[in-house]
């Protein structure tokens, strides 16, 4: 069983295990200070679509996993060790994994390397039953109102 170190009353919630687990997770890599290589960005272009950008200088599209499993994108990256003498080597190719952890009606449409930067685009695709509606005053009809006003 997970720590409750969030203090969240988490009897109040049902079902919601693996959100704890996640929030946890992520609660204890950002203490650890092992959440922060490589560094990223998440920039809004509209209400529905972001970008994910990871810096990630010095790796090659061969040296990148990315995949998408059950709501978390996971992005790893490991370079093949190259023999090289360095008088100075401040550029990490150090191996990592980052996990994303994505609402239910994100899609990821695809991912570029270009200059260093690793771009995922992702957008909200709400299905039409979750988008907001209006409802028109006067639209219900007469069958409607009888329906509901019988007995």
């Amino acid at each position: 069983m997970v720590r409750n170190t969030l203090n969240v009353p988490r009897s109040l919630f049902v079902g919601f295990d693996t959100l704890f687990e996640d929030l946890e997770r992520i609660h204890q890599s950002a203490r650890s200070g092992t959440d922060n290589y490589p560094p990223h960005n998440v920039v809004k272009i509209d209400d529905e679509k972001f970008l994910i950008e990871l810096a990630v200088a010095g790796f090659k599209e061969k040296d990148i996993d990315i995949q998408l499993k059950d709501g978390i994108l996971k992005v790893k990256g490991e370079v093949e060790p190259v023999s090289r003498e360095y008088a100075y080597k401040g550029i990490s190719s150090r191996k990592f994994e980052k996990s994303f952890r994505l609402s239910e009606f994100v899609v990821i449409d695809g991912a570029d390397l270009k200059d260093g930067i690793l771009v995922v685009y992702a957008r909200v695709e709400l299905p039409e039953e979750k988008r907001p509606r209006k409802i028109e005053l006067g639209s219900a009809g007469a069958s409607k109102k009888k329906e509901y006003l019988k007995g």
